[in-house]
């Protein structure tokens, strides 16, 4: 008989009642469609733990069929409000990736600005000629490609997301160059918010007391680096004290750092990170490749993951 290695590991950011929040145009999933994401998954398919899939890859446990693994990055209060009572009282385990940065010193990730800039946008046009003219003037300093060769190599859709909204989000959280593009973020980011950033990270993430909590009730926490950078743009001892620092959190915490594991934020490695976490002894790795992982076929350290959005989000569909 065949030995089943595939799992479905499944990845989810915002959980929440979006459409009358205060920010109905941030882009995630509405906290009934998450209920019954939960129960289309616990009758199709056999949700395991991370310390199933870690036994399965490293000592030759057997995986049952159609098994799936649930994971959250980026640590929102979402998870702890809202996926976290259901899983624990379904006795299911989440994985949840902490960018630590975020929960030591109360920042908000610059990703999380560019979503909450871009929910407040009636009209994403207007921002894309606001970008251009904050180009215009970076390029007296920078060299960079024109406007046109810009946008016409970034403006590529994909999933949900518009090319006007790869535009504005692959310009602000990669292509321009530091320190400008942290310096837009946050000028943009006050302009759209008008909130303080320390008391709006408090209410976005999750706190030490709540990684608590939820180790407690049998949730798996793992690294997602310090500050949330594009690993593959850092140099290996920035990459591996991003990583370390992150672990500094974790087990501060009480995560079982025999058994931690790793999510690269925006999917960003390369072949120096997976040396490094294999040096480390990093257990697993998740990425943001499309795909149903093989623990046969693929890296353990650069695990594939499906979307929320691959996935029916009802029992009968």
């Amino acid at each position: 008989m065949k030995m089943d290695t595939e799992v479905t590991i499944v990845m989810y950011h915002y959980i929440r009642e979006i459409k009358s929040s205060r920010f109905p145009g941030i882009k995630g999933l509405e906290i009934k469609d998450f209920k019954g994401q939960v129960e289309f998954l616990r009758h199709n398919y056999n949700i395991i733990s991370v310390e199933h899939l870690i036994a399965a890859i490293h000592e030759g446990e057997k995986l049952p069929p159609k098994a799936a693994l649930l994971t959250f990055d980026d640590a929102y209060i979402d998870h702890y409000m809202h996926a976290f009572p259901i899983l624990q009282n379904l006795g299911i385990q989440g994985s949840f990736y902490v960018p630590a940065k975020m929960i030591i010193e109360n920042k908000v990730l610059d990703v999380n600005k560019i979503h909450f800039v871009l929910a407040t946008m009636q009209d994403v046009n207007l921002l894309i000629k606001q970008l251009f003219k904050e180009i215009d003037i970076i390029r007296r300093e920078f060299e960079l490609p024109d406007n046109e060769v810009l946008y016409k190599t970034y403006a590529i859709t994909n999933g949900k997301d518009t090319g006007e909204v790869m535009f504005v989000k692959r310009m602000l959280q990669k292509v321009l160059p530091q320190p400008y593009r942290s310096e837009l973020v946050n000028r943009m980011f006050e302009e759209a918010i008008g909130m303080d950033e320390v008391a709006f990270s408090k209410e976005l993430y999750i706190n030490k007391e709540q990684m608590r909590h939820m180790i407690a009730g049998g949730m798996h926490l793992g690294n997602h680096t310090y500050s949330h950078p594009w690993l593959n743009t850092l140099s290996t001892p920035e990459q591996k004290m991003e990583i370390l620092s992150c672990n500094k959190l974790l087990e501060d915490v009480g995560v079982d750092m025999e058994n931690w594991t790793m999510c690269f934020p925006h999917g960003g490695h390369n072949e120096d990170t997976l040396s490094i976490l294999k040096d480390l002894g990093c257990k697993l790795g998740f990425s943001v490749k499309v795909k149903v992982a093989n623990t046969k076929n693929d890296n353990f350290l650069a695990l594939p993951r499906l979307d929320t959005n691959d996935l029916p989000k009802s029992l009968n569909k």
